[in-house]
């Protein structure tokens, strides 16, 4: 595998940029990275890079912190958002990290509209890819990552 465009370190930038904006702007609930990537996960929302690159972003978490980012990100009160709040909100930050990587990947990149499943971690799964850098950490006591995956099937058709 060659190596990433991206690095975990723009990932970090783009995840934090992300966070402060639309998650967290009072800076009182960061996103602490710890690293454990085995972490448990509920939600997944992806978005599929093609072009020049192939791969993926994945933004994963479990449902609290799912429902808590709905809440922040749509001005709402945690019990006020609803099933379909989640996945657009899910399938938004997927878009909106997944647009800055693609950004800072090759010309000739395209994004597609996001797919957000509301299911545990087995319903995710890339067998033709592999995971070139991520995130991975708590929000509140809740699990959260953000992961890239390249396309293992490019190298060779390149």
């Amino acid at each position: 595998m060659s190596e990433p465009v991206v690095t975990e370190g723009d990932l970090a930038e783009m995840v934090e940029q992300v966070w402060v904006s639309y998650l967290d702007p009072e800076g009182v609930s960061p996103l602490v990275v710890h690293g454990d990537m085995k972490q448990p996960s509920d939600v997944h929302s992806t978005v599929s890079i093609t072009g020049n690159w192939h791969g993926h972003l994945v933004y994963a978490s479990s449902r609290d912190a799912a429902k808590k980012a709905a809440a922040a990100f749509l001005a709402m009160e945690p019990d006020e958002v609803g099933q379909e709040d989640i996945s657009d909100v899910l399938g938004e930050l997927a878009n909106i990290v997944g647009g800055n990587v693609k950004a800072m990947l090759p010309a000739g990149c395209f994004l597609s509209l996001p797919t957000v499943v509301l299911a545990p971690d087995t319903a995710s799964y890339y067998p033709a890819a592999e995971r070139i850098s991520g995130l991975y950490g708590v929000w509140d006591g809740e699990p959260v990552s953000i992961s890239m995956w390249q396309s293992v099937k490019q190298e060779a058709s390149a």
